[in-house]
This record gives structure tokens, sequence and C-alpha cells, in this order.
């Protein structure tokens, strides 16, 4: 039986502005989420966490936005720490930015479900154990990650560029594995895109691309598990 002791404690830093963020992500992770709005300079004073969630968001990183530089010295500082981090998207982009990577703007946008391949290097990493080959996700960026950080491995690509990545005990995915179909189609048509498209990427939200995604949600579990092996691997310590 799990105890409250046993529950892993992981600071969620919210840049999302989006009320069905923190839901998708309670919904998903199995652990204690202590949550920050980092877009209100809401972050946590130390890193007494066991890790460390970064979301999507509206704004990209390289904006003058007076949060977003304290949030990657965070970032920067929790992996120093050796903390496991995962970023998702908006997150993603602010992980590998933290860590010395380059994010810039597209030009366009990458929406909708969409198949991602992974590389030779996820056949043994703990995040995408078990995930299909290539996996489905829901996808919304219209920024990506076009130089990985120092030493960092990539993990997953399509044709809009870099979908994953890891470093030590960090990951960054540039895809939503949190999203649920409601959230999809919200996010979808709050988009500035051509009714068209728009219409397109509706169609797709789809029972059969959703039951797809689902199985690409194990890497919520496989990320806690990992988070587990740490803290085991520093008690012993």
């Amino acid at each position: 039986m799990t105890t409250a002791r046993d529950r892993l404690r992981l600071a969620l830093l919210d840049a999302s502005e989006s009320e069905h963020t923190r839901r998708n992500f309670r919904r998903e992770l199995d652990a204690d989420l202590v949550e920050f709005e980092v877009t209100a300079n809401e972050r946590p004073a130390d890193f007494d966490f066991d890790g460390v969630i970064v979301t999507g968001s509206r704004t990209s990183v390289y904006w003058d936005r007076d949060w977003i530089r304290p949030l990657l010295d965070y970032v920067a500082t929790a992996d120093d720490a050796g903390l496991p981090i995962l970023g998702v998207c908006y997150g993603h982009q602010a992980l590998a930015s933290a860590l010395g990577g380059r994010v810039e703007g597209m030009g366009e946008c990458e929406i909708g479900y969409r198949e991602i391949d992974q590389t030779a290097a996820a056949s043994d990493d703990e995040l995408f154990a078990g995930l299909d080959d290539p996996f489905t996700a829901f996808t919304t960026h219209s920024d990506a990650v076009t130089e990985l950080p120092p030493d960092a491995e990539l993990l997953a690509e399509n044709d809009y560029g870099i979908h994953a990545f890891r470093r030590g005990h960090a990951w960054g995915v540039q895809f939503h594995p949190e999203y649920d179909r409601d959230t999809a189609a919200r996010v979808t048509r709050g988009k500035d895109l051509p009714e068209e498209r728009i219409q397109s990427v509706l169609d797709g939200i789809d029972a059969a691309n959703y039951d797809a995604a689902c199985r690409t949600k194990r890497l919520f579990e496989n990320f806690t598990d990992y988070v587990r092996q740490v803290r085991e691997t520093a008690v012993v310590k």
C-alpha cells in the first residue's frame, strides 16, 4: 500500500495560463503536485522535491518577459542539483534553453495528432519504454528546439524537427502527452489559422487517434518510475 511518505512530490511549474493544464497533469501523474504559476513569478524557494515538471505556454522562450529568465535559472539549478525534470512543449524549449540549447521560431505551426519517430537512442531510454514506434501524440507549436544542449541525446523527431531529447536526469518532449480530446479541440479552436485547417485538425481529434495517443501517456508512468529510482538511490547513498 502506498503511504503519504511514499508519494512523490513534484514541482509543477505552470507557464500555461490555462485552466485545463493543471487538471491534465493532475490526472496523468501519480504524484503530489506542488503547483506554481510561473507567469506570475511564482517559483519554488528551494529544491526540496523529487522532480520537476515544466508545462506548455502561449509564450516563446526568447520573449522579453520578467518571469522567463528566473524560470530558466531555476530549471538549470534544479538540473545541477540532480532533480529529474520533464519539460513539455514550452517546457521542452525552456529546458533546452536553460541547458545551453537553441530555440527559434518555425515560421509555421505544427498542430494536430501526428506520428513521431523514435531515434536509435530511444530504444533503451527509460522514458520511451513500451511506447509505439512511431508513436502518436497531439502537437501544437510554432517554435522548435533547433540546437540541442551540449551532451544531450536526440530521442524523437518528425518532419517538423526535434520532438524529444535527454540529458542526464532531464527530458524534454515537444508534444503534449497530457492532452485529452477536449483540450486538443479547445486549443485548436483558439488558433489564428485558416478555418479549413482548423476544421481538418478538429476532424482528426477522433477516437482512433486519441486511443493511439493514450498509449503515449505511458511516458508519465515511466517518468515517475524513474523519479522513484533516483530517490531510492539517493536514500541508499
